[in-house]
């Protein structure tokens, strides 16, 4: 259930209006609440010569003080040389069509590389990128300051160098909460931060005819929350281990719909 501490409703950029159907407020201590986090555990690179082995917790991902921390650490497991976690809502909460809206401190440091990112569900359209990515905020430290919101689809994405996506500097964004934020509606997405809009993407203005290649967001997705470390853009001008550990504070993370 969502926490009656957080706003019944907010309204969007577009004038409408979401009531809270759920959210994490962390105000707890321990692990991430089971009921409705489950981690994503290995060292295989994630698709991206990432270099952090996630975890099933521990030291990697805990709640103390109203605050989740998701640590990157300097420590050996699994033929990695490094530690992380990555936590999703995969398997206990989805979504199709919303506002998200996650308060967070970013860690910095060469080589850090923080998310707050959603995909669907079920691969309907099959695998990435047909079915879709959301990246709600991005930053990596050799860029710091510099937000980054993507959508990725079978036409968008960055590995045939189409991706659409856009930048923001926000001052200070490992020194303050920022709110990172996500208003989906079934003609367009869009991203902002701190209230403040900085990258739409409607298909229509692409494309004619829209398919699923343009468009597979009319299916639900869950949050992912995660903190890598080096790998193909993260680690794109080198890591430094001696920045670690490194945490992405979480405040609260909470989802709205019509």
């Amino acid at each position: 259930m969502a926490s009656s501490s957080a706003p019944q409703q907010v309204t969007g950029f577009y004038g409408d209006t979401y009531g809270l159907v759920w959210s994490d407020e962390f105000g707890y201590t321990g692990a991430p609440d089971p009921a409705k986090w489950t981690y994503q555990v290995g060292g295989h690179g994630w698709g991206n010569n990432e270099l952090e082995y996630y975890t099933d917790g521990g030291h990697n991902a805990q709640v103390a003080d109203g605050v989740l921390s998701i640590t990157a650490r300097h420590e050996a497991m699994g033929e990695r040389e490094y530690t992380s976690a990555r936590i999703a809502t995969r398997g206990r909460a989805s979504w199709l069509y919303g506002f998200v809206d996650v308060r967070a401190k970013l860690p910095r440091g060469l080589g850090t590389w923080p998310a707050i990112w959603m995909i669907p569900e079920e691969s309907v359209y099959g695998g990435w990128p047909k079915s879709g990515e959301i990246d709600i905020m991005e930053h990596v430290g050799f860029d710091q300051d510099v937000i980054v919101g993507s959508v990725h689809t079978e036409a968008f994405n960055h590995r045939i160098g189409t991706q659409k996506n856009n930048t923001v500097r926000v001052p200070g964004v490992s020194d303050d909460f920022h709110n990172y934020q996500l208003e989906w509606r079934p003609d367009g997405i869009t991203l902002a931060v701190d209230g403040k809009p900085y990258f739409r993407y409607d298909p229509k203005e692409h494309v004619s005819e829209v398919s699923s290649k343009e468009w597979p967001f009319d299916r639900p997705f869950h949050l992912i929350l995660n903190v890598a470390f080096g790998g193909d853009w993260g680690g794109a001008q080198g890591v430094d281990a001696s920045v670690l550990p490194q945490a992405m504070a979480v405040e609260y993370a909470r989802v709205y719909q019509k």
